[in-house]
């Protein structure tokens, strides 16, 4: 269910997207530092928001990193404790109450 789903969201996008690149599709003067050219204002807005993609990977890549070794710390000290537990589980009970000296 969640396929038909997703699969009709993805044509919802794909047709918003492609109408408005044929609504767009006037050339627009690009200029950078090395020079000019002239491309479809659709395409100017999809390079845009592929470089913004970009640098929002590149911006959050370090904590990114940074959380995965906390995980990583993390899952390792739950494995000790888990190891400490099983041992603990498998020590004969002693009722100090009825252990006379």
């Amino acid at each position: 269910m969640s396929y038909i789903v997703n699969l009709i969201i993805f044509l919802l996008v794909l047709t918003l997207g492609l109408s408005f690149a044929i609504l767009n599709a006037e050339p627009v003067e690009l200029d950078y530092y090395f020079g000019s050219q002239r491309l479809s204002l659709s395409l100017v807005v999809l390079i845009t928001l592929i470089m913004g993609v970009l640098a929002g990977v590149v911006a959050s890549l370090g904590v990114i990193i940074k959380l995965k070794r906390e995980v990583s710390r993390l899952r390792k000290a739950n494995q000790a404790v888990d190891a400490e537990l099983a041992s603990l589980r498998t020590l004969p009970l002693k009722d100090p109450l009825r252990e006379s000296p």
